[in-house]
């Protein structure tokens, strides 16, 4: 079986937070906070906290901060590490909106759906392990969903006493999944919690859904032209790979963990079709090259799909942090694509260890119910869940499914649309109820009489979704 691999707990007791520094220190930066009214000062005078720096925006502040976190919240006396951590200010009186994206933190401010629906605060984490939020050593096994959560639940505490209204958690894709973790482990810190097109593998083994989506997925003609375009990438591997090399050659490029150039070839061709469908939309179909075209041709679209870069030292090594949870933890898809069965060179490449530098240990903990644990409570007792997926996104084919007995939850699916699936996607009355739904989580006055509408114009810098390294990952 062939890990796809790009997106990608038993119950605890709950802790609580601790201030990292001396007494002395806190309490004198309070004071001096005390006697200002700057937000800047309010932010700074958080114990742990410090600023990286403050870029002007137009209607906020924004702030790149550092925040001193323990390497492992239950034992926090043994160690600590920078995290990076960005606010986006509007107002104190304003609710705010959590943002994870579950890899690193962009720098460049940029407002989530949410935040442009409520007209919020924006705080935004950088997830642990991704550098440079990463500990020095590193104890990888420190690296779970519950340490990430608890992350959040210190800076939500640390934050809250100045931003005192309404918060609400945010996030896609491995973020959306970093929201549903959080709001399962400290369940009273938010008021709400939407997630974007956030997988749900609840069995690590089992992953039959994948391939029922890629047998109705869009039309058969789709179908069918991606499938042939990806089997003459494989028949002309020939080619491809000394094209590879070359181009990785002059770049500076090495294929250590892949093992060959010839195995970094395959990692990302054998995604292809994923990959399409995350990214694109049945439209754009007739954009597909023919199997006919040009080796140049299919090598450039496989490029465009998948990147090239993505089977690279250079380009997996950023993403250790994700391929280490997926392969101890979080689990990852196994799709089998039989069409590939008479092309494909090594059954069983793409695996958690390809990706992981060999010096870091890892192995998947079958004994570890953090995912089943999960996904009852989502399905059994939660509540101000609202889940956004996209009909055609190969990641929504095992989705949260909050159930029946849930309070006010609620899982709306973007007709036609992929990875990228908004609120702002849904169909109308979709969409009018997601918007209310998300409006109420922030403790906003909602006329009941009128289609609820974002209370935010469009900022084209603040408001264009930021284009994603090409790697397969959720």
């Amino acid at each position: 079986m062939r890990k796809t691999l790009r997106w990608l707990l038993s119950l605890v007791v709950l802790i609580g937070t601790f201030s990292v520094g001396s007494a002395s220190a806190g309490a004198a930066t309070a004071a001096q906070a005390g006697k200002s009214t700057d937000i800047k000062d309010r932010i700074l005078a958080v114990p742990g906290m410090s600023l990286i720096e403050e870029k002007p925006v137009d209607g906020y502040r924004y702030f790149v901060l550092n925040y001193e976190q323990p390497i492992d919240h239950r034992h926090p006396r043994k160690g600590t590490f920078k995290q990076r951590i960005s606010i986006l200010h509007k107002d104190t009186s304003r609710p705010t909106v959590f943002y994870t994206g579950g890899y690193n933190l962009s720098t460049n401010p940029s407002r989530s759906e949410p935040t442009q629906l409520t007209d919020g605060n924006q705080v935004s984490m950088e997830y642990r392990f991704f550098t440079p939020s990463r500990p020095k050593p590193a104890d990888w096994s420190k690296l779970t969903i519950w340490q990430a959560a608890s992350d959040q639940h210190r800076i939500y505490k640390a934050l809250k006493k100045i931003y005192s209204k309404n918060w609400i958690a945010t996030g896609g894709s491995k973020g959306g999944m970093t929201a549903t973790y959080y709001r399962r482990f400290y369940p009273r810190d938010m008021d709400g919690t939407v997630p974007y097109v956030a997988p749900n593998d609840v069995r690590n083994d089992e992953d039959s859904a994948y391939d029922r989506f890629f047998k109705n997925v869009g039309t058969k003609e789709c179908r069918d032209r991606l499938n042939s375009v990806q089997h003459e990438i494989f028949e002309r591997r020939g080619e491809m790979v000394p094209r590879l090399k070359k181009w990785a050659k002059e770049n500076d490029y090495t294929f250590t963990m892949a093992g060959n150039a010839d195995k970094a070839f395959e990692l990302i061709a054998q995604d292809l079709v994923w990959g399409y469908w995350q990214y694109h939309l049945v439209d754009d179909c007739d954009q597909v090259p023919s199997p006919d075209a040009s080796t140049d041709t299919l090598y450039k679209w496989a490029d465009e799909i998948g990147g090239w870069d993505a089977g690279t030292d250079q380009g997996m090594l950023p993403y250790t942090p994700y391929y280490y949870q997926a392969g101890t933890q979080m689990g990852s898809p196994d799709y089998e694509e039989p069409l590939l069965d008479d092309v494909r060179k090594y059954p069983g490449l793409n695996t958690p260890r390809v990706y992981v530098p060999r010096d870091i240990p890892m192995r998947f903990n079958k004994h570890d119910k953090a995912m089943r644990d999960i996904d009852r409570w989502v399905r059994h007792s939660s509540s101000q869940m609202l889940y956004i997926y996209g009909e055609n996104d190969p990641w929504g084919a095992e989705p949260f499914r909050p159930g029946r007995h849930t309070e006010d939850t609620a899982v709306f699916w973007a007709p036609g649309q992929n990875h990228g699936a908004k609120i702002a996607t849904l169909d109308e009355d979709d969409r009018a109820t997601a918007t209310r739904m998300v409006l109420e989580f922030a403790g906003l006055d909602v006329d009941k009489d009128k289609k609820p509408k974002r209370l935010t114009a469009y900022d084209k810098k603040l408001d264009t979704p930021r284009k994603e390294a090409r790697t397969l990952r959720p």
